[in-house]
Order: C-alpha cells, then sequence, then structure tokens
C-alpha cells in the first residue's frame, strides 16, 4: 500500500469519526464525507465498498482504545491511581467515540460483520477485563464486593456508558452532546461503585467525583 494511500485511507476513517461525532453516522453518507475531504466519491470508494466499512474500521479503533488502556498491568501491581485511569478510559470512550452509542442497536443491524464482532468484544474481551479491574480493585482493598456481584455490577455500568448519550439526548432533547454529558455519565458510573468503596478510600473517592461535577 503506497504512503499517499495509507495517508487517504487514514484521513478518511479520521475525517468520518469526527462528522459522525457531530452529525450523527445515519446523516453522513459516503458523498458527504468526499466532499468533506475534497476527494471524488470515486476516489473513497477506492479505500472503502461503503460506509458501513468505514465504521466498522472506526469500531476497531475503540476497540484497540479499550484494550490498551484497560489492560491490567503484567510488570506491577494496581493501585488507586488505576480507578482513575479505568474511569478516565470510559470517559474518553464515551466522548471520542461517542457516535457509537446515540443509536447503537441500529448501527449494529445496518453492520452484520461489525455487529458479530462487537457482541464478541463484549462478551469476551471486555468482560474479562471488567472483571479483572474489579477483582484487583477488590484486592487493593479500595472495593468490598462478593465474587457474584463482579458481574451483575460490570454489566450495569457497561449499561450506563454504552446508552448514556442516548439518554442524555432523550432527557435534554435541545442540549446538544458535550464533554459535559460524558461527566454527568462518569458520574453515574460512580454512583455505582459508591456503596462497594471501602472507608479508608472514600475520601479519595470524593475528590474522584468532584472531579466529573459540572
Amino acid at each position: 500500500m503506497s504512503k499517499n494511500r495509507i495517508k487517504t485511507y487514514d484521513r478518511i476513517i479520521q475525517e468520518s469519526l469526527k462528522l459522525f461525532n457531530e452529525q450523527g453516522e445515519r446523516s453522513i453518507t459516503t458523498n458527504h464525507i468526499a466532499a468533506h475531504l475534497g476527494i471524488s466519491p470515486g476516489n473513497l470508494y477506492y479505500h472503502f465498498r461503503n460506509k458501513e466499512e468505514i465504521v466498522y474500521q472506526i469500531f476497531l479503533m475503540y476497540r484497540e482504545f479499550i484494550n490498551q488502556r484497560l489492560a491490567v498491568p503484567e510488570n506491577r501491581e494496581m493501585t488507586v491511581d488505576d480507578l482513575v485511569n479505568y474511569l478516565d478510559t470510559a470517559f474518553l470512550a464515551m466522548w471520542q467515540f461517542r457516535f457509537m452509542f446515540y443509536d447503537l442497536p441500529g448501527m449494529l443491524a445496518r453492520n452484520p460483520q461489525m455487529q458479530s464482532e462487537y457482541h464478541q468484544f463484549v462478551n469476551t474481551e471486555l468482560k474479562n477485563i471488567l472483571a479483572e479491574h474489579f477483582r484487583e480493585f477488590i484486592r487493593l482493598g479500595l472495593l468490598q464486593m462478593d465474587e457474584e456481584d463482579i458481574e451483575p455490577v460490570s454489566i450495569n455500568i457497561w449499561l450506563v456508558v454504552k446508552f448514556w448519550f442516548a439518554f442524555e439526548q432523550t432527557a435534554r432533547p435541545k442540549a446538544p452532546i458535550t464533554e459535559e454529558s460524558g461527566h454527568r455519565g462518569v458520574l453515574q458510573v460512580l454512583a455505582l461503585l459508591k456503596p462497594y468503596v471501602q472507608d479508608e478510600y472514600m475520601g479519595a473517592f470524593r475528590a474522584l467525583c468532584e472531579r466529573h461535577k459540572v
């Protein structure tokens, strides 16, 4: 693949992500993307056969972002700072890839390849990452939680992250989705964790909450 093709390929993905985030994926066509980039539709189709292929590549970026940022460290023990990274990663993913959370069921229905890999990602990779983090936070003494509670609490957190922007759109239909919307979502995640935080870490936990208040 030539350098020019790589550059155009990457630009299409990056600018499509920007357009999808600003205007929603359903309202953007490949013609809109080509015009935004100042290239012909034929040039775009040389790299991607349709919009769904672009969306799929953005999903792969999202999956890599989550896997890299939330990987449990192998060369050190986790600390309380890792809880901050855990929540910051959730917020950044919500914000940087926010279009994916506007109408995820509809987008998956239009993209069979992404649907298959998305379900695999959520049901194996993400599920295991979340469970590993919870077990480490419990081992640290940051959280006190029974083993049987780890999966349902993890699922509740994922539900908040997954549907938060859709909730914001219905709760505030005239307000645009902003970074503040994401901060409110993180506060909802923190509310789910609060009953399990040990007393000795409650001060640090409240300080973490204050970081996300808007």
